[in-house]
């Protein structure tokens, strides 16, 4: 029997996903569990696996085209079985997406490109070798829109490259090929001292971007937020670093890791800080479950440090770490980055003095950390030379009171600034 290979909810907030890549070709030979292509969620690129065995006989999304869940992408089914219900009467390979996403396939069939106007596919006929190739129109070069359109960005001349598709025809892989000769560009916004062929550069969202801009406007609009400020001495902070230093590189931690650790015990002393707004209730936590803001070239992605309470120093550094990196490389689990009760985003590193962070629901609350700078205190009639740094609460009013915040960072201030509680 014919098996579907659908678009899955990959991530509990799931809603659509962009297909990366096809890892196998129609005709390939697939087996149940078998990952058979890359799905780019709100959060991270997820492997999506076939839930059937046989043959891939039809590709009905082309790489890079978004679906919602639910969504066919591919079939599988036997070498002899009747798939044309499952794809629109279509029994060859066919493919939904933009024209400019659309590049012929390596195997004998060729890929369909469906406007997005239309919405069941329909077969179109497979040249033979013989018949005349396809008409250019506008183009002297014979190449793919695809092909047009990284060249255009990359700054690519097309006459320059030698096509590898059919008749010569320049296709994705020879731009690619010839842009991997050229110094890499990382950030796909131009810069405004370098020339561009274009007045501007058009970069589609991604699905954690979407994800962002999502969540974000729940949260700005409708929570009632206010904001808490303190600076907090952290010279002892310093001077614990530099003692765990010196006792080895296995005793290293950063002062986020500090921080995270300090804001994980005063949790525990506030639970009314660790809660969820949940419309008809609140919910307050006796575990925490501490969300760490982590950027991504993609944007914002959040892992969770689970039962930080119960976590030494050394091991919410290692975590914090892992996560860290594996969050820049998109490889975080689902489970990785759901649950948070609490979420702590620090910019100090890049030389910011105070912000304000935007809260995430349902989360009642998240803190905003700064960078940490020598200042000159007044301290018993004279100028002393002290590491500080601010911190600003953002708080869903609906679940916390000025007061229970302020004595939330009191008791953050205390641990910061006596930091060798937190051995312990």
């Amino acid at each position: 029997m014919a098996t579907k290979v659908m678009m899955e909810a990959l991530s509990p907030t799931m809603e659509e996903g962009r297909l990366v890549k096809w890892l196998k070709n129609v005709g390939d030979a697939v087996k149940t569990g078998e990952t058979i292509a890359e799905v780019e969620t709100d959060k991270a690129v997820m492997e999506l696996v076939a839930r059937g065995d046989g043959i891939l006989r039809a590709r009905l999304v082309e790489e890079g085209a978004t679906s919602p869940i639910g969504e066919t992408l591919a079939v599988i089914a036997t070498a002899d079985e009747d798939i044309s219900k499952l794809t629109g009467g279509a029994t060859t390979a066919v493919s939904r997406g933009v024209a400019e996403n659309a590049e012929p396939t390596e195997t004998s069939v060729v890929a369909v490109v469906v406007p997005s106007t239309v919405a069941v596919p329909s077969p179109v006929a497979v040249p033979s070798a013989t018949s005349a190739p396809p008409r250019e129109t506008a183009v002297s070069v014979r190449s793919s829109p695809l092909a047009r359109r990284l060249a255009s960005e990359r700054g690519i001349a097309l006459d320059a490259v030698h096509g590898s598709g059919p008749n010569g025809r320049i296709i994705r892989r020879d731009i690619e090929s010839a842009a991997s000769a050229a110094p890499a560009v990382s950030n796909p916004i131009p810069s405004s001292l370098s020339p561009s062929p274009q007045p501007f550069t058009d970069v589609p969202l991604t699905q954690i971007r979407k994800t962002i801009a999502r969540r974000l406007s729940e949260s700005i609009g409708p929570i009632p937020t206010f904001y808490l400020t303190s600076e907090i001495d952290m010279t002892q902070v310093g001077k614990l670093r530099e003692q765990m230093l010196a006792a080895g590189d296995q005793f290293k931690v950063s002062v986020n890791d500090i921080v995270l650790k300090a804001v994980a015990t005063a949790l525990v002393r506030h639970p009314e800080c660790n809660a969820h707004w949940l419309t008809d209730h609140i919910r307050y936590f006796t575990r925490v479950h501490l969300g760490m803001a982590v950027a991504t070239d993609d944007g914002l992605i959040v892992p969770v440090i689970t039962d930080a309470q119960n976590k030494g120093l050394g091991q919410i550094g290692r975590e914090a770490r892992d996560f860290a990196k594996r969050a820049r490389e998109r490889k975080l689990t689902p489970a990785e980055y759901t649950g948070s009760t609490f979420s702590v985003s620090n910019l100090g590193m890049f030389g910011i003095d105070q912000f304000t962070a935007i809260i995430n629901p349902p989360e009642a609350a998240i803190l905003a950390i700064g960078s940490t700078e020598t200042k000159p205190v007044w301290e018993n009639g004279a100028f002393v030379s002290r590491l500080r740094m601010r911190v600003t609460m953002s708080c869903d009013h609906r679940v916390i009171d000025g007061a229970v915040g302020a004595r939330f960072l009191q008791t953050l201030r205390q641990l910061l600034e006596a930091p060798m509680m937190l051995l312990f």
